[in-house]
């Protein structure tokens, strides 16, 4: 089997699926070569803690880890000449989008909808977002205002060491899958702009999910995927799972607390979609009309 890398200053990747049996190509701004000269600023962080709060993230949280130190300028010191052109893993993300507007603009014709592909925008530690700043500190995250997926290359380095997770390509393109998936709650008017209970995110973010998990179906009979690969992304659900996590960096569980459910349920919301590849079935974890 053919396989890409590159080499980084976080070590070797390699791209192990057969991501080039995807024709369908996403839109993906690049921005991990640009600069950031500026910290997130007041507004930004304000803006920041709205959207995280939204999506299920815990705004204090971002408070916290966002203090008056990290407000101040901030200016990249990394060589970022390594990703100027179109590398193999911009690539990849790229089929992975591409993959995510094929299953959807098919799927959303079922409901009579014309699907509205999202852009991808990949970088590495801050850029700029339509809602007030994109931080590694959030992790991989969609932002409604501007309806962009933002992905930090350099969570995946947390996934794997401090969360626990095995890693991979499968596992990063489940990430993204989910992502997209919180793009279509927003085209479906699942997902809005009024603060959601705690029961509420974790019914989003289940669905999100199996969302992901439709994705996976959608293209496991094109030999993307060698035997036993699917397993990174249920491992990376696992990993993400709010007991998993609360766990490994608090050494103890609180249900109560929760906003994106537990290992079991993001490993059985994404089976529901890989394994049925049922639509009905993944809006039922919401209470919506459709």
């Amino acid at each position: 089997m053919e396989c890409s890398g590159r080499t980084t200053n976080k070590g070797y990747y390699k791209v192990m699926a057969f991501w080039d049996k995807i024709t369908s190509r996403g839109n993906v701004d690049d921005r991990r070569s640009v600069v950031s000269a500026s910290g997130i600023g007041i507004t930004g962080l304000l803006l920041l803690m709205g959207v995280t709060y939204l999506l299920g993230g815990n705004p204090l949280q971002v408070l916290l880890e966002q203090g008056p130190g990290q407000l101040q300028e901030q200016v990249s010191e990394e060589d970022t000449s390594q990703y100027a052109g179109v590398d193999s893993y911009e690539l990849f993300v790229s089929q992975v989008l591409g993959s995510t507007n094929d299953v959807w603009t098919t799927l959303f014709s079922t409901l009579s909808k014309q699907y509205r592909p999202t852009e991808l925008v990949l970088f590495r530690n801050y850029t700029e977002s339509g809602c007030g700043g994109a931080n590694g500190v959030v992790g991989p995250h969609y932002c409604p205002t501007d309806e962009k997926v933002y992905l930090d290359e350099t969570f995946f380095v947390e996934l794997r060491d401090q969360l626990g997770a095995q890693g991979g390509d499968v596992a990063e393109a489940y990430v993204i899958a989910h992502e997209v998936g919180h793009h279509v709650q927003y085209q479906l008017g699942i997902l809005d702009t009024e603060p959601m209970s705690n029961t509420q995110s974790i019914e989003v973010e289940l669905q999100a999910d199996c969302f992901a998990g439709l994705w996976a179906y959608s293209i496991k009979d094109q030999g993307v995927f060698e035997f036993g690969e699917i397993n990174e992304a249920i491992d990376a659900a696992a990993a993400v799972g709010d007991d998993r996590i609360q766990e490994r960096t608090e050494g103890k569980i609180q249900p109560e607390t929760w906003t994106h459910g537990s290992s079991a349920e993001r490993v059985g919301a994404f089976n529901e979609g890989y394994n049925n590849g049922s639509l009905s079935a993944c809006l039922a974890y919401t209470k919506n009309t459709l």
